[in-house]
């Protein structure tokens, strides 16, 4: 038996990570398509970063989720010095035209050895899943590109902030988590439980909060294989 019978992963900067094109190519869309004040390239990059950050921000602090339409409509708003009628704007067209450029530069798996590690987890009886803040990106789209990417065969049930109307680190997410994990398996426990994630505060301090084990890859110096050769005889004993 593996030491924990459940695993719960991050998604961004965990799994997967943004294709740089898609995010050029989407700045330049709304450089071409809603800049009237003629901003520059790097003008309308640095917004969408600003944005970005803040929203992200925002959302750890509250516990709350802001949209991914909410979310472009500040950029526009930004764009046009905070001075446009947003009524104007069709937020789902333009949420298509964004998957639409998503999908053309999908994003990429954040190493190497991510699926190999995840079917080394499933195939030790444990079972896995996706608890995911959002951005830009909804969830309804991310499950069509962890489909593309190979790593929806490896996962039990997904949870994304958009859904949910709630962000890492609320408890209440994490119990969503919890309660999922526990209907996979009734005999589970907290300590049952492990939490991966790039998050220092989202991920690691969230998940210790409910009683979790925790473990930081990415933004540290450990990556997703520290899960089977750093800790192997402590995460998957033989």
């Amino acid at each position: 038996m593996p030491h924990y019978k459940h695993y719960s992963f991050d998604l961004w900067l965990t799994l997967i990570k943004s294709n740089p094109l898609f995010k050029q190519r989407r700045s330049l869309y709304f450089y071409e398509n809603y800049n009237s004040l003629q901003k520059t390239l790097p003008e309308v990059e640095a917004i969408f970063r600003q944005v970005d950050v803040m929203c992200n921000c925002i959302n750890e602090r509250t516990g709350k989720n802001i949209d991914a339409d909410e979310m472009y409509l500040m950029v526009i708003s930004h764009l046009h010095n905070n001075q446009v009628n947003l009524h104007s704007i069709n937020t789902d067209e333009l949420y298509q035209r964004m998957e639409a450029l998503l999908f053309e530069n999908l994003p990429q798996v954040y190493c190497d050895d991510t699926l190999a590690i995840l079917a080394t987890i499933k195939d030790s009886g444990a079972s896995i899943n996706i608890l995911s803040n959002t951005g830009f990106i909804k969830g309804s789209t991310l499950r069509q590109v962890l489909q593309q990417l190979g790593i929806s065969r490896y996962i039990d049930f997904h949870l994304y902030s958009d859904e949910l109307g709630i962000s890492k680190p609320n408890p209440k997410f994490f119990q969503l988590m919890i309660d999922q994990a526990a209907i996979l398996n009734k005999s589970i426990t907290l300590k049952d439980i492990v939490h991966i994630g790039d998050n220092p505060i989202a991920d690691v301090a969230g998940a210790e909060a409910m009683g979790l084990n925790a473990i930081l890859i990415n933004s540290n110096q450990k990556s997703i294989t520290s899960l089977s050769n750093h800790e192997s005889s402590h995460l998957f004993p033989s």
